[in-house]
């Protein structure tokens, strides 16, 4: 009887290390989420800017291109 009692901590003891293993993956995918959600709140917040273009004056604008009347 003593032989299963063994045999039951053992297999008890590979499943804590398993366990530990698994947790400390998670923990590490969790820091660099962590990481990444940083990165993507700050790209969020610079990119409206970029998106809204300032309105161009075409007046000021120079024309390329030939047009009659200019030397």
């Amino acid at each position: 009887m003593s032989l299963y009692l063994v045999r039951a901590f053992v297999q008890m003891r590979e499943a804590l290390l398993a366990n530990a293993t698994m947790l400390q993956r998670l923990a590490e995918i969790a820091g660099r989420l962590c990481e990444h959600d940083s990165v993507l709140r700050e790209v969020v917040e610079r990119l409206p800017p970029l998106l809204d273009a300032p309105a161009v004056d075409d007046a000021k604008k120079p024309k390329i291109g030939f047009h009659r009347g200019h030397r």
